[in-house]
């Protein structure tokens, strides 16, 4: 059976507290594991969390801002030393390379893994995957900065109904699926179509295209509101959202959930988020990020 949950490693900005570490964030989508944004303590948190480094297939760095980045180095050594046995791939801003060069080789380790490095330098499509297309969009952030899209293909769902009109059961209901006909009768007309699943990942920025790019029509939202609407000032001069900021993006967007993190360390009052969040028109479904939570994708339409 197939698993799509988002898993909180850490939900801190630039300094991490008591209760909340700095970013990490893992995506579990079917059979793949894409780690976003490993901040200092990455590699604690997936002890915690359950997530093993066998668990991630591709590493998708937002911009080498430390609490973004700085478990590189940790990561990237454990996938080795656990000797990972597929290869990863790492993407992240092309503009930053000598950072990740800095990271991934900032200690003597041995290499026993296929890291595969894939910078990014522009909009557009990075990665194809059986169920999944893999896509960016540049941000707006003192440095440069991308977000990050999983969309599923659409499909067909098989109904059970129309199988028995026909007296199509047994081997050939899976003939059908693959070869797209039986006979005179075609996958059309035994089945409905299926909208793939959407999921997208903003960190830092703010409010621009890309944003609203990345959002449009996501099942699951996960956005930055490092500030409450109070501080609207500080959020646009240090290129951040605030929460009602980042709800309105996706109430206009149509997100079916929304997942808001990276909270300032001024912040103590997690409520003053969500409260916020709705007052800006959100009613969707929504989620105050805390460390260490597990957050399944919305079920299918």
């Amino acid at each position: 059976m197939s698993v799509r949950e988002f898993v909180v490693l850490g939900t801190a900005s630039q300094v991490p507290t008591r209760h909340r570490n700095h970013n990490g964030y893992l995506l579990r989508w079917d059979g793949e594991g894409f780690l976003f944004d490993p901040g200092e303590g990455t590699q604690r948190q997936m002890l915690r969390a359950g997530v093993a480094a066998h668990d991630i297939n591709r590493i998708c760095v937002t911009h080498f801002h430390g609490d973004h980045s700085l478990g590189l180095a940790g990561v990237i050594q454990r996938i080795n030393l656990d000797r990972v046995p597929h290869p990863v791939t790492a993407h992240y801003p092309a503009s930053g390379q000598r950072f990740f060069d800095r990271l991934r080789y900032a200690t003597a380790y041995r290499e026993t893994v296929e890291l595969g490095e894939a910078p990014v330098a522009a909009d557009g499509v990075l990665a194809t995957g059986p169920s999944y297309t893999l896509e960016t969009r540049r941000l707006s952030h003192p440095v440069e900065s991308f977000g990050y899209r999983i969309t599923e293909p659409d499909g067909r769902r098989i109904l059970p109904e129309l199988l028995a009109r026909y007296g199509i059961k047994g081997p050939d209901v899976g003939r059908i699926q693959r070869e797209g006909a039986l006979g005179a009768v075609t996958l059309e007309q035994v089945s409905e179509h299926r909208r793939g699943q959407s999921f997208a990942f903003v960190m830092d920025t703010r409010l621009c295209e890309g944003v609203s790019a990345l959002a449009e029509g996501c099942d699951m939202l996960v956005i930055e509101s490092t500030f409450l609407d109070e501080d609207e000032g500080l959020a646009v001069e240090h290129g951040h959202l605030t929460a009602g900021q980042a709800a309105r993006v996706a109430a206009e967007a149509g997100v079916r959930h929304l997942v808001l993190t990276h909270f300032s360390q001024r912040y103590t009052e997690p409520d003053d988020f969500e409260r916020q969040a709705r007052a800006a028109g959100f009613t969707g479904e929504l989620t105050i990020a805390r460390d260490l939570l597990r957050v399944p994708l919305p079920k299918r339409r």
